[in-house]
């Protein structure tokens, strides 16, 4: 079985070949299915908002002997009935984070009292901090004007870049692809939106921007001054360029997981570790996504753009007319070597049946009579 080293040296000298580019409708059609599962769960489940989005008041209990969650939900439904059960968390091994409603001053204060008793901490040992609902709308005025501030740069540069229109189109649908899943996953798993977690969104969109220069900057290598040549497609040179860069794109993106799958399953799950899951979930899954657009959906969306351009159109043709005189050449060129090396052979044996063999003809000398000895010749 060949090693991970020798494909990726197959893929990039194009003795092997995975063909990404001319199978865009398969491969955008399983990207649309994703995108569209995705925008169901945000939609059916949505998302969990953190207290900084929502608004409320939030408590944490310091040094505390057990962990068990019900016992401050107890205690809040105690204090304040009929409030929505508070969200509760664990942070580090002996602290708990409980999030509830906006209260008062009185009902944060019997909140505190209750959650001391219950976990049998002292009361100094109970934070509390209060978060308007104003400030959570501003937090999300802003990340929504950065995330459109950012996409509208990237599509700018990249377009200066490149100069080509359909790689920064290809370039802000992966960005969009990712982005949703991203946001997507974050829902059907429950976690809370935090700024955290919008930090994590704009670091991921910058990795997947980054993955899919790399593979572009390698297409337009490969594809500078194809249209002049009748070798090879638009489209081929660009596929093969995509083979060229898949095992770098998928040595970065295990590079860049293996830590944050670190923090998130050890660091976040493991040990407890809450403000850092929110940050890690959102890069573990927008680099996986990343990857895979920059490999699986840009290129696939820029061969859907180029396969209906009116001048890569014609040259392809121009190609494949050219392979298709070669080919008649070639067998041409066989025929003609056969028709030489027959008739070679019937001249050989037409000489060879008009020569007289010499051992059934004898000569002149051969025919006379030698005279016995002792006779007189006459």
């Amino acid at each position: 079985m060949p090693s991970f080293a020798a494909l990726g040296n197959d893929l990039y000298t194009g003795r092997r070949s995975v063909d990404f580019v001319h199978r865009w409708k398969t491969l955008l059609s399983i990207a649309a299915v994703v995108v569209t599962a995705c925008v169901l769960v945000l939609v059916v489940k949505g998302f969990n908002p953190g207290i900084e989005f929502r608004g409320g008041s939030e408590y944490r209990v310091s040094g505390v002997a057990t962990t068990d969650q019900d016992l401050a939900r107890q205690a809040v439904a105690e204090v304040v009935p009929g409030t929505q059960p508070p969200a509760v968390s664990v942070i580090g091994g002996d602290s708990i984070r409980v999030q509830t409603e906006a209260l008062g001053a009185e009902g944060t204060s019997e909140v505190t009292t209750a959650l001391a008793e219950a976990y049998d901490v002292d009361a100094s040992d109970v934070t509390s901090s209060f978060v308007g609902p104003v400030w959570g709308e501003e937090i999300t005025q802003q990340a929504l004007i950065g995330i459109a501030i950012f996409l509208v740069l990237v599509s700018l540069v990249i377009s200066v870049y490149f100069r080509d229109v359909a790689m920064a189109g290809a370039a802000l649908v992966a960005l969009l692809h990712d982005l949703v899943v991203t946001a997507g996953v974050y829902a059907l798993v429950g976690f809370e939106v935090t700024p955290a977690s919008v930090i994590g969104f704009l670091t991921i969109l910058g990795f997947s921007l980054y993955d899919t220069v790399v593979v572009f900057d390698k297409v337009r290598e490969q594809t500078t001054g194809v249209l002049a040549s009748e070798n090879r497609t638009y489209l081929e040179q660009a596929n093969l360029a995509v083979n060229q860069t898949v095992v770098r794109s998928i040595n970065t993106s295990v590079v860049a997981a293996l830590p944050i799958a670190s923090i998130l399953f050890i660091g976040a799950l493991l040990l407890g570790a809450g403000t850092l899951r929110d940050l890690s979930l959102a890069l573990f899954v927008g680099t996986l996504a990343g990857t895979y657009s920059s490999i699986f959906v840009a290129p696939a969306f820029l061969g859907f753009v180029k396969s209906r351009d009116a001048k890569v159109r014609a040259h392809a043709e121009q190609v494949l007319e050219h392979r298709r005189e070669q080919a008649r050449l070639a067998e041409g060129g066989s025929a003609g070597d056969g028709s030489a090396e027959g008739g070679a052979a019937e001249a050989a044996l037409s000489t060879s049946s008009s020569t007289p063999a010499s051992s059934s003809a004898p000569g002149p000398r051969a025919q006379r009579t030698q005279p016995r000895r002792g006779q007189r010749r006459g």
